[in-house]
């Protein structure tokens, strides 16, 4: 009687459901990126989740959070060199319904996609005063069109993820402040927002396998782009080819298979800041593997 297969272990891996991290999970997708003797199990939630997620329970061997959220995971967790999200020159969106200055948004409700995002975490370094309210990523757009939330709390601006950085001016929307054109101009670093991040009680060798593997997948996306941009469009929310491809890689980038020293610093400075400004209690160690 021959032995049933040794069974492959699940390892959970949370991300949003967007076309970017999409992309990025083709070679899982497609089965020409494995991680040896595992079987990986997708959980899809929008970023806020992910992050309380991994915060308050950390039940998912890997995940996808945000920078911000980092600072409270890392005695937990380990960043993975590749799946990192850092805009070049582009990033989050602060925007209005009319032109106005950051300085007019003092003391202003100002929409974020939630309170651990790094969205949030930039607004409070770089527009000091504003008052937070989270809203629903998605739902930004609208509660900043019509200046109030669906429950009337009113808003003077939100601070735009995702798709939304490409249609905010289609949906009658005007740019208050780019935090990726910020940094880009002032300190010549990307913007780090989202990092993928594996749980240290896997052990080294384990963690090591997932970022090779995860890797390997980000690379059959890129080698195989047209069959991956159509994947990875049935998670984007109204975009079209070209939009699709645009959106993509603004955060699938040569930083994204490894993020260097360069995306290292990145993050190096963020921490910093937000120590400086009180909004985290410590910089983490970033041990990245």
């Amino acid at each position: 009687m021959n032995a049933s297969p040794t069974a492959l272990r699940t390892l959970r891996f949370g991300h949003s459901p967007d076309a970017d991290d999409a992309y990025m999970f083709y070679g899982f997708h497609t089965g020409r990126a494995t991680i040896a003797g595992c079987q990986v199990e997708h959980v899809l939630e929008d970023i806020q989740s992910l992050n309380r997620r991994a915060l308050e329970r950390a039940d998912l061997e890997i995940t996808a959070v945000s920078a911000h959220a980092y600072a409270h995971l890392a005695d937990r967790y380990a960043v993975l060199a590749c799946g990192a999200s850092m805009g070049m020159g582009y990033g989050p969106v602060v925007v209005a319904a009319s032109p106005r200055t950051v300085e007019s948004l003092r003391g202003e409700r100002v929409a974020i996609p939630g309170p651990l995002t790094t969205a949030a975490l930039l607004l409070e370094l770089e527009c000091p005063g504003c008052v937070p309210v989270e809203v629903m990523f998605d739902q930004i757009p609208k509660v900043v069109r019509q200046g109030q939330t669906d429950e009337g709390a009113p808003i003077a601006a939100g601070v735009i993820i995702h798709e939304s950085q490409l249609t905010y001016a289609a949906e009658g929307l005007v740019k208050v402040l780019d935090f990726g054109e910020l940094w880009e101009r002032r300190d010549r670093l990307p913007v780090p927002l989202g990092l993928d991040v594996v749980r240290r009680d896997l052990g080294a060798d384990l963690m090591r396998a997932v970022s090779r593997g995860f890797r390997a997948s980000i690379q059959d996306a890129l080698d195989h782009e047209e069959e991956a941009i159509r994947y990875a469009l049935r998670f984007g929310r109204g975009l079209d080819v070209p939009e699709g491809k645009r959106f993509v890689h603004m955060y699938v980038n040569e930083l994204t298979l490894d993020m260097g020293d360069r995306g290292k610093r990145a993050l190096e400075t963020l921490y910093a800041r937000a120590v400086g400004a009180r909004l985290i209690p410590a910089a983490p160690a970033i041990e990245v593997i």
